[in-house]
């Protein structure tokens, strides 16, 4: 049997082409500068091959070298789903756990849960990590992440995907706004054109233009925001409108403004919340956990919601 690289090795390269810097990767790696590189003339041994391309100034992958780098990305996810197999084993819902959510969701759903959460487990230990969906996606397949929560749709690939409730979308505007006059508003042409969308790269704006007549909106304005926050505040300033989630109204995005947000004429457009984890994760026992308990989370809170209206109707 020939040699094989060792997952170090494999680690260091993965490394250096993130950074494409001797100096960065090895300190990503917490060795010299002087271990990485030998680490790495040792793996190009190995495999017989140049993988990295070096000279004074600057550093280029080869075309190898960027091919070896994605597959070791994926035995390094796997290695760690193995040390995490054993300690799910032992004691599940401890330790560690990476999570990542989007920045739609991740401000007005993580601090309604988290208190409950750290309450049942007390000894696990949550990493949270804010990103837009692409990058999500891609930190778990690399297997920096356990767990994701997204907002669908949108392609997750071979993901191991658990929905776990519907958040539709309200129109927001300034309340002498003509489009808001109704109880119920309607997304029609003219009120498509008046959106203000977020920025590339977040899922909401797909989702946003998903629910437009014909699927799309000009967006004449031509102002993106780069948050839900900048968002309101730009509707607020009469730019336009804006279709925002209600977890976000419900979590208090409009407090403190002069906007007003109205439902939608059903069927209302809405995403579906789900929590995504790698099909070869060792923590699927903790993957339905988690999901068992957001949903329960949700369920009190629409119920105590509920019973909230129906004793102010009663008064």
């Amino acid at each position: 049997m020939s040699a094989l690289p060792s997952l170090r090795q494999l680690g260091y390269l993965v490394a250096l082409a993130q950074h494409l810097s001797f100096t960065r990767a090895a300190a990503a790696c917490f060795v010299t500068q002087s271990t990485l590189s030998a680490g790495l003339k040792e793996l190009e041994a190995t495999l017989g091959a140049t993988l990295v391309e070096r000279d004074r100034r600057s550093v280029l992958m080869t075309p190898l070298g960027l091919e070896v780098a994605a597959r070791a990305r994926s035995l390094l996810a796997a290695a760690e789903d193995l040390t995490q197999l054993a300690a799910a084993a032992a004691e599940p819902m401890t330790g560690t756990l990476r999570l990542g959510a989007i920045p739609t969701l991740a401000p007005f759903l993580l601090p309604r849960i988290l208190p409950g959460l750290r309450a049942k487990y007390p000894r696990l230990k949550l990493l949270l990590r804010e990103d837009v969906s692409a990058n999500l996606l891609q930190r778990l397949a690399d297997g920096q992440l356990d767990f994701a929560l997204l907002a669908l749709p949108f392609d997750t690939g071979d993901m191991q995907v658990r929905p776990l409730f519907d958040d539709e979308f309200w129109l927001v505007g300034r309340e002498d706004d003509p489009a808001l006059k109704a109880r119920r508003a309607t997304v029609s042409a003219p009120v498509a054109e008046r959106l203000v969308l977020l920025e590339e790269g977040h899922c909401l704006r797909q989702h946003t233009l998903a629910a437009c007549p014909r699927n799309e909106t000009s967006n004449r304005s031509g102002v993106e925001a780069t948050s839900l926050l900048t968002l309101v505040q730009m509707v607020e300033s009469g730019i336009g409108l804006a279709l925002v989630p209600e977890i976000a109204l419900s979590g208090g995005l409009l407090k403190g403004s002069r906007l007003v947000a109205r439902p939608l004429t059903p069927p209302a457009p809405k995403r579906s919340i789900a929590l995504l984890a790698r099909r070869s994760s060792a923590r699927l026992a903790e993957f339905a956990a988690l999901g068992d308990f957001i949903e329960a989370a949700r369920k009190r809170e629409h119920y105590a919601v509920s019973t909230s209206r129906g004793r102010r109707q009663r008064a």
